[in-house]
């Protein structure tokens, strides 16, 4: 049963494609020929289910349904419980059926075959495919049970075992594997038929469910190889080089399995259908001039009685003296117009049975590829395709021209560019003579832009070549003032972003320091740009000059506190105070100037301090009086 219960054994004779692997264990298959199979069971094909087997094959009740404990059913498809739903293993049988068997818990039989109609003194093979069809299950212990069968053929008496082999332990796989095994054995004298039987070596349980396929019975006998005087297994040759002369073939056994051989030649016209040749029953053939293809075959047995029982003689290889037609030109599938980066192959058609070369010149020439119905140069011009035979160089008496050119491209060269912030530039496609798709959509030679990025082109000659230009647009910053202040007579420029900038006043010579130094007070524009040609950034900036100190001695120099672009404010309030707090001196007037005195008097060297308002702006700190 399946996990929902306990697994038991199942058996399943069916046909399929599934792992087609051989495992021979302790049994073994024939090495040297075989003969036609004498004995095979596939039970049969389509969607119904049945019919029964004979009586006496299996002592299990058929069922419709899923098979039960010591029951067994005949259906296309393996899927019950949870076990692998795989086809039956016959090459391209539709639907073919499998005889299910769920084995009871005990190991024992479940399979007997009578085998009628095989020769005395001959050895055979019998082979079966098996297919264990639960894969590894979490609800097993140890993934499930191992299945494993032993094979056995008994004489008609069923009291005498002539050979038996076990497959071993065949555990469960993800997929469906079929493997196949075989058991040779050889009949004794008066032996013409023996039992099959089929063991289960496994008790039931979670596990051991499983398939067996295509059973057969063939005769076994010697490898027996077929060559010329020449040790050629075959002859081809083309039907311009005439007739193939006579030649003698030679069979040699390896005495494998045979100690003495009969032979019987064969030839046939098409390797499907074979007839006797009368006479020819030694171990050599001479065949006659051959003017059109044949192909020769011997059957051997180890007794004369027995060469033309297909039960008991096998058969071996095929010499094949085949001659060949001169091919017909292969057909051309067109000339090729290529782009200069495109790989398209020339191709030509051919026969199924044909293969083609492909050469530089109509006639001769060099040999540029072989056994392709497809070529792909690497330069414009002329090839030429000949089609032979698959079997040997018959190629065509003429070849097949086909023409390739490479159009060439448009030329384009991929650019660099730089783009100054908020400044739209032209994009050129710098050729001519094509049509044109940027991937902005614009279709014209040239496009503006204002944003940095990838812009491309896609140029398109009148040959329908295209080829596609780069051009990456790298953004300028432009410089943005943060500030700009006054320090005593220096005016310093500040900026909120970073760059190689260059600083100006008044469209004076641009500087690479942002540090104006002794610049007398009073209104400036202030310009910064960046190196790159980029347009100017400028902002007006009143430069309010307040001295450190004045020294009114006299001397007609710095002999006044004076106030540089004071006059650029429109209302104005100075106050003087000394050290203590005493105002000394106080204007309303944007004129304003300081000579040192106080009430007439000259005041001694010292510190003193203004408290300066000019419209909406204040001004604190000190300077000093020197004398």
């Amino acid at each position: 049963m399946g996990t929902s219960s306990h697994y038991r054994i199942i058996t399943i004779l069916c046909f399929s494609f599934f792992g087609l692997q051989d495992t021979y264990a302790q049994l073994g298959f024939c090495s040297g020929n075989s003969g036609d199979p004498i004995f095979t069971e596939d039970f049969g094909t389509g969607t119904n289910i049945g019919p029964a087997l004979d009586p006496g094959i299996t002592t299990y009740l058929f069922t419709s349904g899923t098979p039960n404990d010591g029951s067994y059913t005949i259906a296309n498809s393996t899927g019950y419980y949870d076990w692998h739903d795989a086809i039956d293993h016959t090459p391209n049988d539709i639907n073919g059926k499998a005889l299910i068997v769920n084995a009871d818990l005990e190991a024992g039989e479940f399979y007997k075959k009578a085998i009628d109609g095989l020769c005395e003194n001959t050895s055979y093979e019998f082979s079966s495919w098996v297919l264990n069809l639960l894969p590894p299950s979490l609800f097993c212990p140890n993934l499930g049970l191992p299945i494993n069968v032993k094979f056995q053929i008994w004489d008609s008496t069923n009291t005498e075992l002539l050979a038996t082999g076990d497959t071993g332990n065949i555990a469960g796989t993800n997929a469906p594997e079929w493997n196949r095994y075989g058991l040779l054995f050889k009949t004794e004298s008066g032996q013409t038929s023996v039992i099959l039987k089929m063991i289960n070596n496994g008790n039931g349980g979670c596990g051991n469910d499983l398939a067996i396929d295509d059973i057969a019975f063939k005769t076994c006998g010697d490898f027996i190889s077929l060559r010329n005087e020449t040790g050629e297994d075959n002859i081809a040759q083309c039907e311009d080089e005439g007739a193939i002369i006579s030649t003698t073939i030679t069979a040699t056994p390896d005495f494998s399995v045979y100690n003495s051989h009969a032979y019987q030649w064969q030839v046939s016209s098409d390797g499907i259908n074979w007839t006797d040749i009368t006479g020819e029953t030694t171990n050599t053939y001479v065949t006659p001039t051959l003017v059109t293809s044949r192909f020769f075959r011997v059957k051997v047995a180890e007794d004369p009685i027995n060469v033309s029982n297909t039960l008991c003689n096998v058969i071996s290889d095929v010499f094949s003296a085949l001659i060949i037609p001169i091919a017909d030109p292969p057909a051309s599938n067109g000339d090729i117009s290529a782009c200069a980066i495109e790989l398209r192959p020339l191709t030509v058609s051919i026969a199924s049975d044909q293969v083609v070369n492909w050469y530089d010149a109509p006639l001769g020439g060099n040999l540029l590829l072989e056994n392709s119905t497809t070529f792909i140069p690497k330069t414009s011009g002329t090839y030429y395709a000949a089609a032979s035979s698959n079997l040997t160089a018959c190629f065509s008496q003429t070849r097949t021209p086909l023409t390739f050119t490479i159009q060439e491209l448009p030329i384009v060269s991929d650019e660099n560019l730089s783009l100054c912030e908020n400044v739209p530039i032209i994009l050129s496609a710098q050729v001519s003579n094509v049509t044109y798709q940027w991937n902005t959509g614009e279709t014209t030679e040239s496009i503006e832009i204002k944003e940095p990025g990838i812009y491309t082109l896609t140029a398109t000659n009148q040959n329908g070549c295209s080829a596609m230009k780069t051009i990456t647009i790298e953004q300028i910053d432009q410089p943005v003032i943060g500030a700009i202040r006054s320090n005593s007579d220096d005016i310093i420029v500040s900026t909120l972003n970073s760059g190689e900038f260059e600083y100006a006043l008044n469209d004076g010579q641009f500087q690479n320091s942002p540090v104006f130094d002794l610049v007398k007070g009073g209104l400036y524009r202030v310009q910064v740009r960046g190196k790159t040609n980029c347009p100017v950034v400028s902002q007006e900036f009143l430069h309010f000059v307040i001295p450190k100190f004045f020294t009114p001695n006299g001397d007609s120099f710095n002999d006044l506190f004076l106030f540089e672009g004071l006059e650029f404010f429109t209302s104005v309030e100075v106050q003087i105070f000394d050290r203590y707090g005493v105002l000394i001196k106080q204007s309303s007037t944007t004129s304003f100037s300081w000579d040192g005195t106080y009430n007439g008097k000259m005041l001694p060297s010292s510190d003193y301090w203004y408290a300066i308002t000019a419209d909406d702006q204040q001004f604190k700190g000190h300077f000093t009086l020197k004398r």
